[in-house]
């Protein structure tokens, strides 16, 4: 396991969509390992693969209650709304208030390829959509309300 460079706003990579997943080999599970170790040393509450320079849809997340690895996520379900303050370990310094869905159920892959589905509200809704936004090139700036 290792830290990887958490790219900033700026970088193009972070605009671009990202790839599924077709296989998961080795190599994603390493990406799964680094990314959470980074997540964790930069006191980040999620990390989506766009953010260490990879085009592949793959994040973590951990509000503290344990790390979601979640691999080729989909959001299948909302419900209400939740306005909140959100940053992100890509925009240093920055934050801002962000409408997200209170609820959200999110059916993903785990590192052993079995398809899972997990329910999360309020922060944990928002970690979901917030990384699951940067698999499609979308930034929580993009998104504040004025």
């Amino acid at each position: 396991m290792a830290l990887r460079q958490i790219v900033k706003i700026g970088e193009p990579v972070l605009r671009k969509k990202s790839k599924e997943v077709k296989e998961i080999n080795d190599r994603v599970i390493e990406l799964l390992d680094d990314m959470a170790d980074t997540m964790y040393e930069a006191d980040g509450v999620g990390l989506a693969a766009p953010q260490v320079g990879i085009l592949k849809r793959v994040v973590v997340i951990d509000i503290g209650d344990g790390l979601i690895e979640l691999i080729n996520p989909e959001i299948i379900e909302t419900e209400g709304e939740y306005l909140d303050n959100e940053g992100c370990l890509s925009v240093p310094g920055e934050c801002g208030d962000v409408l997200r869905p209170y609820r959200v159920k999110v059916r993903a892959q785990n590192r052993f390829g079995e398809t899972i589905e997990i329910e999360g509200e309020e922060l944990l809704a928002r970690a979901f959509c917030h990384e699951i936004d940067h698999l499609d090139g979308i930034l929580y700036v993009d998104k504040v309300v004025k």
